[in-house]
């Protein structure tokens, strides 16, 4: 309890002081106080259309305005209709005659309060009077004073001493303007005679200079014996003149000025030689703000206090004596409160009112009282005493209530203060709203308004939740009459009352209070580093309390300032769901970036850095310096700012202005860590550099070039390099060569010496000059062998000691063709043929391989058509054999053979004739199922296109599948020995069973692939549902149909074989091998010996070139390319590629096996035939 009353007495003296303030809520009523007012005094400028004069009061009732100008009721011209105060416009027109002392009443029944003076000034058009000024005319040595007599204006003013071509007269210790503006000159001298001293005034806030007229001076001097100067040329120097005072004048002067005003003093003297000035301050020292100005002619010091005053001595002095001035200078104050102006009091009735004006100033101010705006003088017989600086009202009464006004005035200005006194007693009345809503968040403060007033002044406590029991606790303070919490908890929600009471009376009012969770940031943002030109994303969620959501909101500041997050198409900022995002960042975006989750009551802030990384500035200040050599240079920089990401390396590059001019090209790389390089530069080039630097980013901007830097020239450094010696024609050797760079010339007038011998026959080089990169030998022998060697020069030496090297002089077809030719057949469509090489010196070249041409003569399916069908194959390199893929089965061939280099193709050998086997026939076209029975099928089709030797029937296979599992119940085959046969009648079938058929056409070599269809045998009990005529016709139209489809295939097995050349004319073939029993395990046999052309490819090993002609072989081709309509035949045996390869087989030059070949097998393995077949040559 003892808490509770302390913090009773401290609202209660809280009150006190405030109604000493006497600070009255506008709700009650009370007299005008003077709010705004215009300070005096108003400079009204020309180019001012109006001038405002303000005056604002409040009160209760709104108070009423008056003016008096001049001491005189003043009625303003007008008044602004938008303004509930005093305040008038007066316009330019006639200004002048508005010019004068203002004072503002605002009054209302209970009072009237007054405003100071408020003087307005119009000056005048600043201009000198019209006059005509008489020559000075003066003696040499005597002084001169110009006057100018400046006029008054509006300040500041500002004045120039100058000719009428507007130049400055010059000024010294001997010449100078005084702070009056005259121009003052200690003694004349001749240079002083002109006719054109002018006097120029400034005013540069009305942007205003006037001229005075120009002035004339003349100075005269004497010749010896004191005739006038104009009759000789014989002169004298100015007599010496003991020193006086131009200003001021007199012995002794006094000087007036205000507290904190500068103070200058002015000494300006006269005398020949031109005397000195000398300040001194009787009995004291000169203050250290003392400044000597104007040649020292000019003392000044700076906010003046009374410490300043005293008595000041300035002394001229020269050679013929001295003379002394003495300066009292007086400091003076206008009227100021001393404790600051009285202040306005509410007391009760029958008190005693004391109101203090305690004021200071130099001269001592005068005190004027006034009652509501009028004058208050002291009446010894009634209540109400005025005792110069101090009003008594003894027993004050209601009617005592009013606005005092004490004026304090010198000659040096006034002040006013208008004092408010209200007598009266009055309950206590609460101006807070009831049941007034608060809110606040968990550890934050909050102040419950409580607004009272009453006379005396109310006593003011707080209780909470109606229990009318006193609040108390450490976080409980008053704040004038409110009640502060500090640092709320939740349970703090809850009403609020406050009880104001006095002697007149009681009086409550509630609020209510609800504590909040605070607001909160749960996932802060993290410091990031970014690349210029990528986005940057910020995450940032906070939580808050529910019944806030309304108010909450999510904002960004960067280095402090606010982030503006616009819909604008042009923003580079986004927020979504917490996440800032910066579009495109540049290094501008780089800072310090604050999260500030707000509600309306409450905010958590959190930071983070952004970093942005960029690529690094241009380097700086490149400089270049020689070292050793003028070839060898020193380059240094200063490097730019690396944005956050280290520098890795410099890039050094240079531009030549002789052959490549504009263009920059990379000399030298320098680590990230070093600021120079050094430079191993070219001869006879004018060099200028510029560096640039790279980091993680990517390339900076380079630097500024530096200035041209020109090498001396000197004798090549290298040699040509890459030199060729090609053979075009047979009997020359064509020798080229890469040239030097132009930079590489280092100087004028290069060419290049070629030198040559044939090898181990001659010892003396050839040598020939050319200025072209490449160079002839004609007339040598055909592919001899020779050392070359090139060498660079210049007209200042030779290069260094060129390397040799071996070519060949030119090439010429070969003259002998390959011998032993032999062919060994692998299979139906593939064969191996074997040589004795060419002898070498045959070759007369680089050998380029062999080209293998074979021709097929005949099908022995139509022996008595002769065939013209060419195809060649051509193997680079040094070989003994190949493989020739793509014949055609059951066909005659001849062979040839002939080496080939680069001028072309030596003669073909002896041709060998050889025939190819039978293989096995393609698939049938076509199969057809058709006139299902109870227990037979009718198959229909038609024979292969492609038989690939004599056809001795076909093979059916039919197998019984399981409709519910389609798995092969049971399998049978018929060999059909007809090779004419197209159709066959299968018996002895299962009623209403489904069958899968399986057809192949035979050879003397086997059967083909499979031709495959099924087809169900009739249902008896579908049969019988059936008509019977309506079968007859089934069965007579399936009939008609196959009959049909296999006319059609007929027709177009003749087209083809007539589009491929009529394979099938001829001679009968030798008598094909017979055979009589089929099995499935033959076929099978077959199938895995004789695979589908399809399965055949040709071995990775294989290096050929292919062409259907012998005089175009493909030359020089690294793959293997078959033309024409011809595939690969039936595939080589991989057990049979290896036997070629361990017994025969050569390799080239990089070590690859050359001219094998292999198949994929499908099933099984790849059978080698029994034996080479017989070749007949």
């Amino acid at each position: 309890m003892r808490l509770v009353g302390s913090l009773q007495l401290v609202l209660l003296v809280a009150l006190t002081s405030t109604a000493t303030g006497l600070y009255i809520p506008l709700e009650v009523e009370q007299p005008p106080a003077i709010i705004t007012r215009t300070s005096g005094p108003i400079i009204a400028l020309p180019f001012d259309n109006t001038i405002t004069i303000r005056c604002k009061a409040r009160g209760n009732p709104p108070p009423e305005y008056r003016w008096t100008k001049d001491g005189e009721e003043f009625v303003p011209p007008y008044i602004m209709t938008d303004h509930t105060d005093g305040t008038f416009v007066l316009h330019n027109k006639h200004l002048v005659t508005f010019q004068g002392k203002y004072r503002c009443y605002a009054s209302n029944k209970l009072g009237t309060s007054m405003t100071e003076e408020i003087e307005l000034r119009v000056p005048s058009v600043p201009k000198f009077p019209k006059e005509f000024n008489v020559p000075i005319v003066v003696k040499e040595g005597e002084p001169i004073t110009l006057e100018c007599n400046p006029p008054e204006g509006v300040a500041p003013r500002q004045i120039y001493w100058m000719s009428i071509g507007l130049k400055h007269i010059e000024q010294d210790e001997r010449v100078s303007m005084g702070a009056d503006g005259n121009l003052y000159f200690s003694n004349a001298l001749q240079k002083d005679s002109r006719q054109d001293y002018c006097c120029f005034v400034a005013f540069t806030k009305i942007r205003t200079i006037v001229q005075k007229t120009a002035m004339a001076v003349v100075v005269t001097n004497l010749k010896h014996g004191n005739e006038s100067a104009d009759g000789g040329n014989s002169t004298k120097a100015p007599s010496v003149r003991i020193p006086g005072l131009l200003l001021p004048s007199g012995v002794q002067t006094e000087k007036v000025l205000l507290m904190g005003e500068n103070l200058q003093l002015e000494c300006i003297p006269q005398g020949y030689p031109t005397p000195t000035i000398t300040w001194m301050k009787m009995g004291d020292k000169l203050p250290l703000r003392t400044q000597f100005l104007n040649f020292g002619k000019l003392l000044s010091i700076s906010s003046v206090d009374e410490s300043d005053g005293g008595k000041y001595m300035c002394k001229a002095q020269n050679s013929a004596g001295e003379a002394v001035h003495y300066i009292d200078v007086i400091v003076e104050d206008r009227p100021k409160w001393e404790t600051g102006p009285p202040q306005g009091q509410l007391t009760v009735i029958g008190t005693d009112v004391q109101i203090k004006c305690s004021v200071s100033g130099k001269p001592t101010p005068d005190i004027t009282w006034r009652r509501n705006g009028e004058l208050f003088s002291d009446d010894p017989g009634s209540s109400k005493r005025v005792f110069d600086d101090t009003v008594v009202l003894h027993n004050a009464q209601a009617e005592d209530s009013a606005i005092y006004q004490c004026e304090a005035s010198n000659r040096h200005g006034s002040v006013l203060a208008n004092i408010n006194i209200m007598v009266m007693n009055m309950a206590p009345r609460i101006l807070t709203i009831d049941f007034q809503e608060y809110a606040v968040v968990v550890g934050r403060d909050i102040v419950i308004n409580c607004s009272v007033f009453g006379s005396p002044p109310p006593t003011i406590s707080w209780a909470k939740d109606e229990t009318l029991e006193p609040i108390g606790g450490e976080r409980f303070f008053s704040l004038n009459g409110s009640l502060q919490i500090i640092s709320a908890e939740k349970n703090d929600s809850g009403k609020y009352v406050c009880v104001a009471s006095n002697k007149e009376g009681k009086s409550a009012v509630t609020a209510v209070l609800d504590v909040k969770d605070p607001t909160k940031i749960e996932y802060p943002p993290q410091d990031v580093q970014i690349i210029s030109g990528t986005t940057a994303q910020l995450m940032c969620q906070a939580e808050f309390d529910e019944s806030l959501r309304g108010t909450f909101k999510l904002a960004w500041r960067k280095d402090g300032e606010e982030i503006p997050l616009l819909p604008e198409e042009n923003s580079r900022y986004f927020m979504d769901d917490g996440m800032l995002q910066i579009m495109s960042v540049n290094l501008s975006d780089q800072g310090i970036y604050t999260c500030i989750a707000r509600t309306s009551l409450d905010e958590d802030n959190a930071t983070a850095l952004l970093t942005v990384l960029d690529v690094p500035d241009a380097p700086r200040n490149v400089e270049i310096s020689e070292m050793k050599s003028p070839r060898n240079v020193h380059l240094s920089w200063i490097p730019g700012s690396d944005h956050n990401s280290s520098v890795t390396e410099f890039i050094v590059e240079y531009e030549e202005s002789q052959w490549e001019p504009g263009r920059w090209k990379e000399l030298q790389k320098v680590p990230g860590n070093q600021a120079t390089a050094e430079l191993a530069l070219q001869g006879y080039l004018n060099y200028q550099f510029r560096v640039y630097a790279v980091n993680v980013v990517g390339p900076g901007p380079p630097s500024e070039p530096t200035e041209r830097y020109k090498t001396p020239p000197v004798a090549p450094e290298r040699n040509p390099e890459n030199i060729k010696i090609q053979g075009h024609r047979p009997h020359q050797m064509d020798i080229s060569w890469e040239a030097l760079l132009p930079i590489e010339h280092n100087g004028p007038g290069l060419e290049y010496k070629v030198s040559y011998r044939k090898l181990g026959v001659e010892d003396v080089w050839k040598e020939h000059l050319v200025k072209r990169q490449s160079f002839d030998v004609k007339n040598t022998s055909t592919y001899v062998p020779y050392e070359i060697k090139i060498q660079s020069r210049n007209s200042h030496g030779w290069g260094p000691d060129p390397k040799v090297v071996t070519g060949y002089s030119g090439e010429d077809v070969p003259t002998a063709a390959p011998r032993d030719i032999a062919v060994e057949v692998i299979n139906t469509t593939v064969l191996r043929v074997s040589w004795t090489p060419a002898p070498p010196a045959t070759v007369r070249g680089h050998l380029g391989g062999y080209d293998v041409h074979w021709l097929r003569k005949r099908s022995w399916l139509n022996p008595n058509k002769i065939l013209d069908e060419r195809r060649s194959l051509s193997f680079p390199g040094k070989r003994t054999h190949a493989i020739v893929p793509g014949l055609e089965p059951f066909s005659e061939y001849r062979l040839t053979v002939n080496v080939f280099n680069k001028k072309g193709n030596g003669p073909n050998s002896d041709p060998v004739t050889f025939n190819t086997p039978e293989g096995v026939p393609e698939q049938v076209p076509i199969l057809t199922a058709s006139n299902a029975q109870r227990d037979s099928i009718l198959l229909v089709w038609g024979p292969p296109l492609e038989k690939n030797g004599v056809l001795t029937g076909y093979l059916l296979q039919h197998h019984l599948i399981n409709e519910t599992t389609l798995e092969v119940v049971d399998s049978q085959e018929t060999n059909i020995t007809g090779a004419d046969t197209t159709q066959w009648q299968l018996h002895g079938l299962e009623e209403g069973s489904l069958y899968r058929f399986h057809l192949r056409a035979c050879t003397g070599a086997g059967c083909g692939p499979p031709m495959v269809q099924e087809s169900s045998t009739v249902n008896p009990a579908r049969a019988e549902s059936q008509q019977s005529n309506f079968s007859t016709q089934g069965w007579f139209i399936g009939t008609l149909c196959a009959v049909a489809l296999l006319t059609l295939v007929v027709l177009m097995a003749c087209f083809v074989r007539k589009q491929r050349g009529g394979k099938y004319a001829g001679t009968p073939p030798p008598p094909p091998q017979r055979q009589d029993v089929f099995s499935m395990r033959k076929v099978k046999e077959k199938e895995d010996l004789h695979p589908d052309v399809e399965s055949q490819r040709m071995n990775d090993d294989t290096f050929c070139e292919y062409s259907d002609s012998e005089e175009k072989p493909l030359k020089g081709s690294s793959l293997c390319s078959l033309t024409g309509d011809d595939a690969l035949g039936d595939s080589v045996s991989r057990d049979s590629m290896v036997d070629y390869a361990d017994s025969e087989g050569e390799f080239n030059e990089d070590g690859s096996f050359i001219g094998e070949y292999s198949a994929r097998t499908h099933g099984g393995s790849v059978s080698e035939p029994s034996g080479p077949r017989p070749v007949t040559v």
